[in-house]
């Protein structure tokens, strides 16, 4: 069914725009003045014409416009919706007229054209895999098949805010270290490269022999001034030529992400947040209904690391053929004995969701505690860093002007 956009008088006299799903435009038209709205513009988009994969490709481009957040609040509505005991069919409708996101309401519009031709909700959302991934696909195909989709909306809204919080209190904490960084980097460039040249010009035109801090310091100076195209060339195809072996190639990806988990200080934060989302996102979708097999196939790829995504595939194999889940994974090396041991526990206890969701708990703890730590050492000791290099070239600079006033007496 095709969908229009409008712009219209409602019966106040205010203007309002939305999106309209009918057979034509004259049909467009009838549906809105049957709703007290008096379209003054109306139009087709084109969009909802073309088949379900072009369709998905054209949402690719307009996905910059719809963020995590847009997401969250609308499973947040629709699950509000769901629960005050309307239809499927009605709490679209109605979400549809309360999403702000031009973007969203119109993915929202053909979900439920897809519903309408007899579609489940989960299928109509996997045609827009970059709006809706298979966590969440799978999670609301899983409250539809047991009748408990409001609830499974709810849960999904609570872990998209969960994860959301978490990262953002990480970035927060790292915003001002990484500034100082960046900051630093520049005066001490900007030093080097435009104030300390003209200053020691001064000295070499004295033709005195200059203590070796000033000499050491003219040599990063002039460096600096003659050769710095080329550090720029060769840090640009440094980051192109990494950026293109992690991205298009296997090896490369596992690497990078083996490093991440590996580098000093921030390795431990990497792997404390992925495994904080693979016990989270588990016990959720265990909690929700979801077959071990198929909730560790969605789990691997929302770890966001390949190397614990093959640790995961591996036992998932192993769990296949029979075996716990505890076991395949404590050989792997990668999970830590904590988690290892409090799955165990929950797979004999028969309480393995809720354990996976206190193992999450845990480390979305450890996380907060570590990240505030390492800003707060990281502070002092930017601040200890800068101070050196500043006053190095401050003495590099001073020591000529002090051997100069020695012969002058």
């Amino acid at each position: 069914m095709p969908v229009f956009e409008y712009k219209a008088l409602n019966g106040k006299g205010k203007k309002v725009k939305g999106i309209i799903d009918a057979d034509s435009l004259r049909a467009a038209r009838l549906k809105l003045r049957g709703n007290g709205i008096f379209p003054t513009e109306i139009w087709e988009d084109i969009r909802s014409e073309t088949p379900v994969s072009s369709r998905d490709l054209k949402v690719s481009k307009i996905l910059g416009r719809i963020r995590a957040q847009d997401i969250v609040v609308m499973t947040r509505q629709l699950s509000t919706l769901l629960g005050a005991g309307l239809p499927l069919m009605a709490s679209l409708t109605a979400l549809i007229d309360q999403v702000d996101n031009a973007s969203l309401k119109k993915v929202i519009t053909q979900v439920r054209e897809e519903v309408t031709k007899g579609n489940t909700l989960a299928d109509a959302m996997s045609h827009y895999p970059r709006v809706f991934p298979n966590l969440y696909v799978n999670m609301v195909r899983a409250g539809e098949e047991s009748g408990t989709l409001e609830a499974i909306l709810s849960r999904l809204a609570d872990f998209s805010e969960n994860q959301m919080r978490l990262r953002n209190k990480v970035l927060a904490a790292l915003v001002y270290p990484i500034l100082m960084i960046f900051v630093g980097a520049a005066v001490v460039a900007f030093l080097l490269t435009f104030v300390i040249p003209t200053i020691t010009e001064i000295f070499s035109e004295m033709e005195q022999t200059l203590p070796i801090p000033t000499i050491l310091l003219i040599s990063v100076s002039n460096f600096m001034r003659g050769f710095w195209w080329i550090i720029l060339l060769i840090l640009v195809a440094v980051l192109v030529g990494a950026n293109g072996y992690i991205r298009r190639t296997e090896p490369g990806r596992l690497l990078y992400d083996r490093l991440r988990l590996n580098v000093p200080l921030f390795g431990n934060i990497v792997k404390k947040t992925a495994l904080s989302r693979f016990s989270r996102t588990l016990g959720m979708l265990l909690k929700s209904g979801i077959p071990l097999l198929l909730a560790m196939d969605i789990v691997k790829s929302v770890v966001n690391n390949r190397v614990l995504s093959q640790a995961i595939e591996s036992a998932r194999e192993y769990v296949r053929e029979g075996e716990d889940i505890a076991a395949p994974l404590g050989r792997s090396k990668v999970f830590p004995p904590l988690v290892i041991h409090m799955i165990s526990a929950g797979e004999k206890s028969g309480e393995l969701e809720d354990m996976l969701l206190k193992v999450a708990d845990s480390y979305d703890n450890e996380i907060e505690t570590t990240v505030s730590a390492l800003t707060s050492i990281l502070e002092p000791v930017l601040i200890l860093v800068m101070g050196v290099v500043v006053g190095f070239i401050v003495l590099a600079t001073l020591l000529p002007i002090l051997e100069m006033n020695q012969i002058i007496r």
